[in-house]
Formats: structure tokens, C-alpha cells, sequence
């Protein structure tokens, strides 16, 4: 038997405990005056602000994936170019994210043109002074077909966009970086860089592709300050999805509930899932994390299936 006084000043403790646990900022070693600044300052969090003063570049900006990442990084305070080959789409997207409040800004251009892509990294150099982070995403499905009879030109396009886009995206933008002493790249591969997936063999090249340039580039930039990382999203609930589950199952429900299952969690990703990682990969949070693969799949590839 536990005495009165003793339950009741457990009671008190335990009460104590949880209203502490329902306030975030109690559990901040500061005075309580900063500590309620720091929660109510516009509304945000302002420890939350890890881009603070940080200036980064988007490509694949009007996609799902993108877009919610360059919404992540202005709202944890950078400055954001979004660069996309869809003008209206990217326009919509810029003043989405100028509505509210956020440093966007647009740029047009064709990923894997080295003019274009020469152009934007200059003109993100020029608009900010400086390039802080590069999240080098753009990318196409291309067609989905056996490989002995997949469409030359398609495959042609798929590594044009997707793998020949990515070296040029690091081959203008990482000069900038060199010249500072610093910044961080995540490109964009793919769980099809670790796996086969059938019916995709144009994907799936550019894709392994995609591994081995952030490996080469992170070797050669990491001694001048810079980091050069990977993610590599599974089955996550964007368009690009769409339009491949409406080429390989009788209906895109039944190609979300089927890739579903392949991951762990039983679930497709979404595209929040992926912006989070990158932009902890992009933060000084991730200062000692370099030539690296971050698996953002939901336990798909923890596995010995390969059902997709």
C-alpha cells in the first residue's frame, strides 16, 4: 500500500510532468520570455528556421515532389529559386508560395539544355549573391515497355532528362559553390536505382546513374566545403506516379493499393515524406553526412520482394 501522502504528491508530479509535455516550449532550457517569443514570432517556430538567411535552387519545381520541398525550404526560411520547363504550371506554383509570404522566385528553363541550365544557375547566382543548396530533382518516367522492345527515342529522352539534366544541374552549379567554400546537393534517384523494375529500363538507368554522380561528385567537392547526397524515393503519390500506374494496372486505385503493399509500412509515401529528408540533408544539421543513399520508401527495399 503506497501512503496518502505519497499518492498525492505523485499525482502533482505526474500532473506537473504531462502539462510540460503538452507544451513544447517548456521542455526549451530558456527563460520563459524567449521561450514564448520563439513560439509566437509571425506565428512560426522560429527554431524551426534551420534555412534561415539560406539561398537555394529547385529544379522539377511545378512537380508534386518539388513543389512541396520548395514549400518546406521558404518555410523554414530560405530563399527559393523554382526552376521547371512548365512555365504556367511554375508560375502558379511561385505565387502559391509569394501568397504566402515566402521568397520565391521562378525560373523557366529545360533541365537538360546546358544553355538553360547554365543560365539558371547563374541567375540564381546573380539574384542571391550566393548559392547555399541545390535540390537537383527534375525528371521524366519515359515510356513503360519490355526492354527488347522499348521505343529507342523514348530511352534516348529518359537519360536526355534524367540523367544528362542531373551532371549539367552539378556541372553549372557546383562552380558557385566551389568559389564559397560551401553548400549541399541532394539529388533526386530512386528505389529503381537499387532494383530492377520491369517494364522501365530507360528509368532505371538513369536512375543507378544518379547514384554513381552524387558518389563521384560528393569525393571530388567534399575537401572545398561541400556535400553532395542522394534520396531515393519509393512509390510516393505524385503525378509522375499517376501516368505510370495508368500504363501498368486497370486502374490507378488499384496500382496505389498494389505498390502499396510492396513497402513495409503498407502504404504509399507522399511527396511531404520526401521534402522533409532533403531538407535536413540540405541543413547544417547534416554536416557529417556526405556520398550518401537515403532510402525514403517506406521499408520497400529492407525487404527480399520485389513485387512492383
Amino acid at each position: 500500500m503506497v501512503p496518502a501522502h505519497h499518492a498525492v504528491s505523485n499525482v502533482k508530479i505526474v500532473a506537473s510532468l504531462r502539462a510540460k509535455r503538452s507544451n513544447p516550449a517548456s521542455r526549451v532550457g530558456l527563460p520563459r520570455d524567449l521561450r514564448s517569443l520563439a513560439m509566437t514570432i509571425s506565428g512560426v517556430n522560429v527554431m524551426s528556421k534551420r534555412h534561415q538567411d539560406k539561398s537555394v535552387i529547385v529544379t522539377g519545381a511545378a512537380g508534386a515532389i518539388g513543389f512541396t520541398t520548395s514549400e518546406i525550404l521558404c518555410r523554414e526560411g530560405a530563399e527559393v529559386m523554382l526552376v521547371d520547363i512548365a512555365a504556367d504550371k511554375l508560375e502558379q506554383c511561385v505565387a502559391e508560395l509569394q501568397g504566402k509570404g515566402y521568397k520565391a522566385h521562378g525560373h523557366v528553363a529545360d533541365c537538360a539544355d546546358d544553355t538553360a541550365v547554365e543560365a539558371y544557375a547563374r541567375a540564381a547566382y546573380q539574384k542571391f549573391g550566393k548559392i547555399d543548396g541545390f535540390f537537383n530533382n527534375a525528371g521524366i518516367e519515359g515510356a513503360l515497355a519490355p526492354t527488347h522492345e522499348y521505343d529507342i527515342g523514348w530511352f534516348d529522352k529518359v537519360l536526355h532528362v534524367n540523367l544528362r539534366g542531373m551532371f549539367l544541374g552539378l556541372r553549372f552549379v557546383l562552380p558557385y559553390m566551389v568559389a564559397a567554400g560551401s553548400g549541399a546537393v541532394v539529388n533526386t534517384a530512386s528505389i529503381g536505382s537499387e532494383r530492377g523494375l520491369a517494364g522501365a529500363c530507360a528509368y532505371n538507368a538513369a536512375k543507378h546513374g544518379a547514384v554513381g554522380l552524387t558518389r563521384t561528385a560528393a569525393s571530388e567537392v567534399a575537401q572545398k566545403g561541400i556535400r553532395v547526397n542522394c534520396v531515393m524515393p519509393g512509390v510516393i503519390e505524385t503525378p509522375l506516379l499517376v501516368g505510370m500506374l495508368e500504363q501498368m494496372f486497370d486502374s490507378v486505385e488499384a496500382g496505389m493499393q498494389k505498390l502499396g503493399e510492396v513497402a513495409t509500412l503498407n502504404r504509399v509515401g507522399q511527396p511531404r515524406e520526401v521534402g522533409d529528408v532533403v531538407s535536413f540533408l540540405l541543413s547544417d544539421e547534416a554536416s557529417y553526412v556526405n556520398g550518401a543513399k537515403w532510402e525514403i520508401d517506406g521499408g520497400a527495399l529492407a525487404t527480399i520482394r520485389n513485387d512492383i
